[in-house]
């Protein structure tokens, strides 16, 4: 599970549903959530999690795609097995861990030192701690 440290800035609430904006440093994201079970507040200092195999990577993205969060990372390592690829990203001085299909690592030609986006879907965001 990946780790991110985040601060809250937003929590719109309609129904049973809530879209929560978190600044993780310079980049903001957004949780979806179906019944919000953590007891936040703005400015709660939190810890987001997010499955290395829920962050999509894209390379020399151009145009518009839906998802909230696109953080800006530089590849740290990739290490290709028979079938999967696990990429350890940096972002905001943390490492975040990706596992893509290894056919989808070789036709990116993810190398270390490589600018990409790690893409996560709000719905797939988590708040793991409330400090």
């Amino acid at each position: 599970m990946n780790n991110i440290k985040a601060i809250v800035t937003n929590i719109q609430t309609v129904d049973n549903l809530s879209i929560v904006t978190f600044q993780a440093k310079d980049t903001q994201m957004k949780m979806m959530s179906l019944g919000l079970n953590t007891p936040i507040e703005i400015d709660s200092k939190v810890i987001l999690g997010v499955k290395a195999s829920s962050v999509l990577i894209a390379k020399d993205l151009s145009g518009m795609i839906s998802s909230s969060n696109q953080l800006p990372c530089i590849v740290k390592n990739v290490k290709n097995g028979e079938l999967l690829s696990s990429l350890n990203l940096s972002f905001n001085d943390t490492t975040i861990q990706s596992v893509i299909t290894k056919d989808s690592s070789l036709k990116m030609n993810l190398q270390k030192g490589d600018s990409v986006l790690a893409i996560i879907k709000a719905s797939e965001l988590s708040i793991l701690e409330v400090k």
